[in-house]
């Protein structure tokens, strides 16, 4: 049986267009999703899959993301001060959830070739990637299972969600056949299918669980007509050696990378909350009857 990942690579360069002006000094992956940026989320998910050790791939400027889960000497003696325990212990725990490695990424070049940025750091061994723009409610973990998936299978496997027709053309699209229930062996990926071509309604969404022969295949393919490198054409190339597998989430998946997205996961973290969510619930109650 396979080992299990212990590395996990953010991909994190971007300028994050769709959320400007907000992102435009400051990274996206910091926007606060209620009380925690939205990477922490994504964080904390790979630690519930016992992995520690975050590679974050950014560009140059960026010494914010990697600060957020570094030790705040300053900060913490404050709160010791005033008494603010749990907070201190909040502001604690982040330095000792992960260790992390930042690369950088001088442009956005694609996903493939943000992956291949971290090829060092990742070394020979299996890792994952994660999406920090698809923030995941799920039980068990959605990360955990797939690695569970990958020790069991002994190979990559990709994160599949059902898309609507009109939605396909947005992701890569695997086609494959079903192993169980929510569990698929994938024939062919294809990167943005228009809707009417689309080999399924099985679009790649932001985990997976990898190997590292996949960066001779990001090594190999070639730039798109945009001049980016495609995690999904490499992941092509990488299935005409070996076996690739898809899991289907079971669990609820937010694009907080756009407006919409980010107001809906707020709201969906929000309302789960004891000390938010009852009040959360009054104000919404009072603004459909003022509809």
């Amino acid at each position: 049986m396979a080992t299990t990942p212990r590395k996990v690579v953010f991909p994190a360069a971007g300028f994050g267009t769709r959320l400007l002006p907000a992102t435009t000094a400051f990274p996206k992956e910091l926007l606060p999703l209620v009380d925690r940026p939205i990477i922490q989320y994504g964080v904390e998910e790979a630690v519930r899959a016992d992995m520690r050790q975050v590679i974050l791939v950014t560009n140059p400027g960026n010494t914010m993301t990697a600060a957020h889960f570094e030790p705040h000497p300053e900060l913490e003696a404050l709160l010791g001060e005033r008494g603010k325990t749990e907070l201190l212990a909040a502001v604690r725990a982040l330095s000792a959830m992960v260790t992390i490695t930042t690369v950088h990424q001088p442009k956005p070049c694609g996903l493939g070739h943000a992956i291949l940025v971290a090829k060092e750091s990742v070394g020979d061994e299996a890792f994952a990637v994660v999406l920090a723009d698809d923030v995941i409610d799920a039980d068990p973990p959605t990360l955990s299972r797939m690695c569970e998936l990958y020790a069991e299978l002994e190979g990559p496997v990709l994160l599949v969600e059902r898309v609507s027709h009109e939605a396909v053309g947005r992701y890569g699209v695997i086609d494959a056949e079903p192993i169980r229930d929510g569990v698929y062996r994938v024939r062919d990926l294809v990167e943005k299918p228009s809707p009417d071509h689309a080999p399924s309604d099985l679009a790649i969404v932001g985990r997976y669980v990898l190997t590292p022969d996949l960066f001779p295949a990001l090594d190999q393919t070639d730039k798109d007509a945009g001049g980016e490198i495609q995690l999904t054409d490499g992941l092509r190339r990488l299935l005409q050696k070996r076996p690739i597998y898809a899991y289907e989430l079971r669990g609820i998946r937010y694009d907080v990378g756009n407006r919409l997205g980010l107001i809906q996961a707020t709201l969906h973290f929000a309302l789960k909350r004891s000390d938010l969510g009852p009040q959360l619930r009054e104000y919404l109650k009072t603004l459909k009857e003022q509809a």
